[in-house]
């Protein structure tokens, strides 16, 4: 039985899965479901050496669990395609396993936005518990911005997460629309009152916290366009959801 398994969750990530399994390659199992990719990820995939699956896409949570479900490891670490380890927090994991301190494992995760490392704008040190032990944790059902549940001590990593979820500013329009589509669903879903001027308020807000409160400013022009695509992606979240309801009124 493996003593540590990979779980990642794809759809149509031929761009990223190659270097993502290769970062994890320390893992004694490495499993990805997939959603029904076009692009050649599972060929990729399956050329690196992972388990291969594919499950019906019900959201982000029940996808992740769904995979989780599939590991046999005594620990798990779950990561996103467009995510690596780097060796440093691939020794400080498995140091990390080898004391055996606590049942959870936070980790200090460190994104770019079109190609500049965000320091700032709310974006570092963005601490994620990735890292668990099989059987002492599960995913949250949400169909965006899932977390991980655990049930015990959780302790946390110095080493980074690096993360590549923006490439192009075109990535981050097409991200603030799958997002907010998904956000608005779960505002409907949950029947919060939201009105017209509700999204304008949250919008407005939204790039204050992030480039005045968060100190966007410090990271330059990506941190100013970072905050616009973050006050955009809140302003048409809470419109989506206002327009859902007057249609369902």
């Amino acid at each position: 039985m493996p003593r540590l398994s990979a779980i990642i969750i794809t759809r149509n990530e031929a761009a990223n899965i190659a270097d993502c399994l290769d970062s994890v390659a320390f893992c004694g199992e490495r499993i990805v479901v997939d959603s029904g990719s076009s692009d050649g990820t599972l060929l990729i995939a399956r050329e690196r050496g992972a388990r291969v699956a594919t499950h019906t896409w019900k959201g982000f949570g029940p996808h992740k669990n769904y995979a989780l479900s599939l590991a046999q490891g005594d620990w798990v670490l779950s990561i996103d395609a467009d995510e690596r380890v780097t060796p440093e927090l691939a020794q400080a994991i498995k140091a990390a396993i080898d004391e055996n301190k606590a049942d959870g494992f936070e980790m200090p995760r460190l994104s770019t936005f079109c190609g500049r490392e965000m320091r700032h704008s709310g974006w570092f040190p963005d601490r994620v518990l990735r890292l668990f032990r099989r059987g002492k944790a599960h995913f949250s059902d949400d169909v965006v911005h899932e977390r991980v549940i655990c049930d015990g001590p959780v302790v946390r990593l110095k080493a980074p997460l690096m993360h590549y979820p923006v490439a192009r500013l075109e990535d981050a329009i097409r991200r603030m629309d799958s997002y907010s589509t998904l956000g608005a669903e779960k505002i409907v879903t949950a029947g919060k009152p939201v009105s017209f001027f509700t999204g304008i308020a949250h919008g407005a807000f939204a790039f204050l916290r992030i480039y005045v409160l968060r100190l966007g400013f410090l990271d330059g022009a990506a941190g100013f366009l970072l905050a616009v695509a973050n006050a955009e992606g809140t302003y048409y979240r809470y419109m989506k959801a206002w327009l859902a309801r007057q249609r369902r009124d």
